[in-house]
């Protein structure tokens, strides 16, 4: 081979070998094209309704099951009963509907460690005497009935006289309580279901917080709702699925009063009545603003708390909740909402997993769980965190605190 002829061969074999790595001009645009047809990002997904979201999370943290209450327990928060008539969220009938057997009941008591039921919603007249007789006094020291204002006797003569009566003769029939639902305040109207709204303070009450003084039974009030109600149901909104699938729990605008307004009434009852208990339900019906909360129980001493409904806030602030535990470990009393067959609210449905969650918040240190039995967040899209209270706080919140209150 002559040195023309080894040069020629160099040269071809740099050239295929350059072609093969594509640096050559003609075969760069070929290999760029299938380079970026590699790199090509998939399709763009297809817009999703919200309602159909289900993300599952790819944390790897601690999952405890807490089947049974460290200590035995008083739900003081739980609804068995309900009147027959209602309109315009006022309730017109004494007469009672029972949501759940004392027999089923009791058997969920007993697997979860819970030594008695509080039911807040007894009603009135006969319908809170034959609640009682059924429930009560059928399985004494296992359910304790709370009676209800009669607010369709509003325009009656010497209402207020009639009232306070009505809450001596509810003790003599062996209601526990009174209870206060939001009706007061955001429902009930001067004309009862129409007419301007009757507020909280309103002195025609008077008489029946001093009864319940001079009873030495507690009150149980709601007079507010998540904050998020009060204001637009709009992209902001944290609670914005919530309010969409029920329009009719937001409180905003028309001629409600807001939040604040709600709480301050609240507030000038519980000055005005130092000697009446006022146990103020879903922590306060602020457990957004803890700091709210705690200055109302600094100054207020007559004011006890629960928690039903709101380990969906509390778990959202674990440090700060466990604080408050700590603070106001002799005012804090354990509380669900639970409602049986309450299937359409999971966050408040009376069953074990419902029960296992509170105990898991309570118990334990866990990270990231649900804080409903629910596959999607009823009330909005986070989760919760454990509080591990210590036992001597635990005891507080699960039994003592309430037994003190109900004077068992």
């Amino acid at each position: 081979m002559t040195v023309s002829d080894k040069k020629r061969c160099v040269s071809m074999n740099r050239r295929q070998w350059l072609y093969g790595a594509g640096l050559i001009a003609g075969a760069s645009p070929l290999l760029t094209a299938r380079a970026n047809e590699r790199a090509e990002s998939p399709p763009a997904p297809k817009p999703l309704d919200l309602s159909q979201y289900e993300p599952k999370s790819m944390l790897h943290v601690s999952e405890s099951h807490v089947e049974r209450a460290k200590f035995p327990l008083i739900d003081i928060h739980t609804h068995i009963s309900a009147s027959t008539k209602s309109e315009a969220g006022v309730e017109l009938a004494a007469e009672r509907q029972y949501l759940g057997t004392p027999q089923e009941l009791l058997a969920v008591m007993e697997r979860k460690n819970i030594r008695a039921m509080v039911n807040l919603t007894g009603g009135y007249e006969k319908g809170l005497a034959e609640t009682v007789v059924r429930y009560d006094r059928a399985y004494p020291g296992r359910f304790y009935t709370f009676a209800e204002p009669s607010y369709s006797r509003l325009n009656e003569r010497d209402y207020p006289k009639l009232q306070a009566q009505a809450i001596e003769q509810a003790h003599r029939d062996g209601a526990r309580g009174l209870k206060i639902l939001k009706t007061l305040g955001l429902y009930l109207r001067e004309n009862i279901t129409s007419g301007t709204l009757v507020k909280i303070d309103d002195a025609r009450f008077d008489p029946m917080w001093d009864a319940c003084a001079q009873l030495n039974i507690p009150v149980a009030i709601h007079v507010s709702d998540p904050i998020a109600f009060f204001t637009p149901t709009d992209r902001f909104n944290e609670r914005y699925e919530e309010l969409n699938n029920h329009p009719d729990w937001s409180f905003y605008g028309g001629d409600f009063p807001n939040n604040e307004e709600l709480l301050a009434a609240r507030n000038r009852v519980m000055a005005r009545h130092p000697r009446t208990q006022f146990v103020v339900l879903h922590v306060g019906n602020f457990a957004e603003d803890l700091q709210n909360v705690s200055d109302n129980l600094d100054r207020y001493p007559n004011m006890f708390v629960d928690i039903a409904a709101r380990i969906g806030e509390l778990g959202r602030q674990p440090r700060t909740a466990h604080k408050f535990f700590d603070k106001y470990q002799d005012r804090i009393l354990f509380g669900t909402d639970a409602t049986p067959h309450g299937d359409d609210y999971p966050q408040q449905v009376f069953n074990d997993k419902l029960y296992e969650i509170y105990f898991r918040f309570l118990e334990t240190e866990d990270e990231y769980f649900d804080y409903a039995p629910a596959k999607v967040p009823p009330q909005g899209r986070w989760k919760i965190y454990g509080i591990n209270l210590p036992e001597s706080i635990l005891s507080k919140v699960y039994y003592e605190n309430a037994a003190r209150v109900l004077r068992i």
